[in-house]
């Protein structure tokens, strides 16, 4: 039955949905409401709850010096008779009313809320940081974005719930002394005032401190996270380089700055108690030792100070707790700040809001007087004035120097980046005003670093198309001249074949071995348009012989740019692109620009065993 309850705050909310709004505000107050506001109603819940569990504690000790001034009055076996329908009512507030309020606060806070939100945050997070523009992943750590991503979600409801249950909860709990004491003597709440005045300069003080020394130990987190999942991400560059040393040195002063941050967050927390243990002695021996002497003067019967010592010490015990729970409050402030800078940037590469997904009927592709640079404002750029029509179902083959802007073109194709001036055009239709999505899908790419995901090979070969049948993909394999590979392999779990994961990037593979399974992933999604830059530069030459013929069955039909450094390879293109500095200066079949004696060609005498001796060449 009581698993029933649970498992109905457990389904209150989906830690997957998403907002009407899909851009999180900047600004930590909006950043915080846009996530909590999607729990209003169990937040409002709480918040009734706590302040009647917080009534019900505030009266404990107004029960006890109730219970005290019974004795005080009530002859020995009469207090029963006496006092029965006070004793009752003090007896449903403890029975019933304190554990049913504090027992409801539970389910909705750790059921209903603390699970569900903290995923929902990190998921809608995450949903909003992976459609960033390919510049926002190269311009930071994966390890720090995604260590932002995971701590934010705990930090917002930490956050907002300790504020309910610490804050709030304090609230009404001093309200409630502060009237219980007054009526008591008025006298009483001079030391009660008093040590509110310097509790609270002690608060604004250090809090904000807090606040910003988490942030600061928040950044230098990240920063390691992202130093120490870079190391293990090259962990092969590293161990070919035997560069422990030097990594060792590099993680290290990243550790040294986070140690550093600590020590000043704890030198808060140092100077705080301290303070904080003198403010506490204080109240309880002046609140003491006013309610003694009210006694003695005999303004103050045995139940008032029964009442008012223990509020004292409640407050005293509790002043403790709100800081501890305060200072957490401000800590996970300076976390969401934090991370809040890398979450909720604006998205920069957006669909146009009437944009269509491309239907590619022919595949012709069309650069029209484009230009781009990677850094704007800077002189020269790496694509200037270029201007290309690939007729549909032609095979261009693109040549030239490393940074003469072959790649370039691609991703600017893909539009992996934005053109700066001109257009590039898809059968008519300018890239910018299609969705990115379907935009990507009508292109097959296989690229010289290729990158597979920490997933089963079958999940790799059917990514670009979800739908395609285990035969359609063992065909695919095959034709790759890698289906005998996938056959062979046996993960650490005990996962064989297609259902072996192939480690982070495909790091269980050999480079060539990578390189079949991604041609035999864009065979699979037999997209119109073929992109194949330095498709075959991780086999070696008889892999590439067998696979070849494969290559070219894959071409038919579709509009193909191939680049390569190999010139043996893309020999047989319909058409040779010679680019220099982001512009064409030759163009031609390979026979034309041989017979030519210009550029190429004397590309291709200098080539040796066929690859391309740039440095010679110029």
């Amino acid at each position: 039955m009581f698993n029933r309850v649970i498992d109905f705050f457990d389904n209150l909310y989906s830690p997957v949905a998403l907002a009407e709004d899909r851009q999180p505000p900047m600004g930590l107050k909006a950043f915080v409401s846009y996530f909590i506001g999607q729990f209003k109603a169990a937040f409002a819940i709480r918040i009734g709850l706590v302040a009647i569990g917080s009534i019900a504690d505030a009266l404990m000790p107004v029960f006890v010096g109730m219970v005290v001034g019974m004795l005080a009055t009530t002859n020995p076996g009469e207090i029963f008779n006496q006092h029965t329908q006070t004793l009752l009512w003090m007896v449903f507030v403890v029975v019933l009313v304190r554990p049913l309020a504090f027992l409801l606060d539970t389910l909705i806070r750790n059921h209903g809320i603390v699970p569900n939100l903290v995923d929902l945050i990190r998921w809608q997070s995450h949903w909003h940081v992976i459609r960033q523009s390919w510049t926002y992943f190269q311009n930071d750590f994966a390890g720090r974005i995604a260590n932002k991503v995971i701590q934010v979600g705990e930090a917002i409801e930490i956050g907002v719930n300790l504020t309910i249950d610490a804050a709030w909860y304090a609230l009404v709990f001093v309200v409630v002394a502060v009237v219980v004491l007054a009526q008591l003597d008025l006298l009483l709440l001079v030391p009660i005032g008093v040590w509110l005045l310097f509790y609270a300069v002690l608060f604004t003080i250090t809090m904000p401190l807090i606040a910003r020394y988490s942030e600061d130990l928040s950044e230098s987190k990240s920063v390691m996270t992202g130093r120490i999942v870079d190391s293990y991400t090259n962990i092969q560059t590293i161990k070919t380089f035997a560069t422990g040393e030097h990594e060792d040195r590099y993680v290290a002063d990243s550790v040294l700055d986070h140690a550093k941050s600590f020590r000043k967050l704890m030198r808060v927390f140092t100077y705080m108690w301290s303070t904080l243990f003198l403010l506490n002695a204080g109240l309880v021996v002046s609140v003491t030792w006013l309610a003694l002497s009210g006694w003695n003067n005999g303004t103050l019967n045995a139940a008032a100070v029964a009442t008012a010592i223990p509020f004292a010490l409640q407050i005293m015990n509790m002043s403790g707790w709100i800081l501890e729970i305060g200072s957490n409050i401000f800590r996970q402030v300076g976390t969401t700040r934090d991370s809040m800078d890398t979450i909720a940037q604006p998205l920069t590469m957006l669909d146009v809001p009437d944009a269509k997904p491309i239907e590619v009927k022919f595949g012709q592709l069309e650069y029209d007087n484009v230009s781009f640079n990677y850094w704007r404002g800077k002189e020269g750029s790496v694509i200037d004035g270029f201007n290309l029509s690939v007729n549909p179902g032609e095979k261009i083959g693109l040549v030239g120097r490393s940074g003469s802007g072959k790649s370039t073109l691609v991703n600017l194709a893909l539009r992996m980046f934005d053109v700066q001036d001109g257009a590039i055009r898809i059968d008519g239709l300018d890239v910018r005003s299609v969705t990115q999505e379907s935009l990507r899908g009508a292109i097959g790419l296989v690229s010289q670093d290729t990158s597979l995901l920490h997933r089963s090979v079958r999940e790799n070969l059917k990514y670009g198309r979800q739908s395609a049948s285990d035969e359609e993909m063992m065909l695919a394999a095959k034709q790759a001249n890698v289906h005998e590979v996938i056959m062979g392999l046996v993960d650490p779990q005990g996962r064989k074949g297609y259902d072996a994961h192939v480690g982070e990037r495909g790091i269980k593979l050999s480079g060539g071995q990578r390189q079949r399974v991604a041609i035999a992933r864009v065979l699979l999604k037999n997209a119109p348009i073929l992109v194949l830059d330095e498709a075959t530069s991780a086999l070696d030459s008889e892999v590439e012989a067998a696979i070849q013929e494969q290559l070219t069955k894959l071409m038919q039909g579709k509009t193909v740019i191939a680049i390569a450094h190999r010139l043996s390879t893309i020999a047989a293109m319909d058409r040779l692109v010679v680019l220099e500095k982001g512009r064409i200066v030759e163009e031609g079949t390979h026979a034309q620009l041989l017979a030519n004696g210009g550029h190429y060609a004397m590309l291709w005498e200098r080539q040796s065993g066929g690859f391309l001796d740039l440095e010679a060449a110029q």
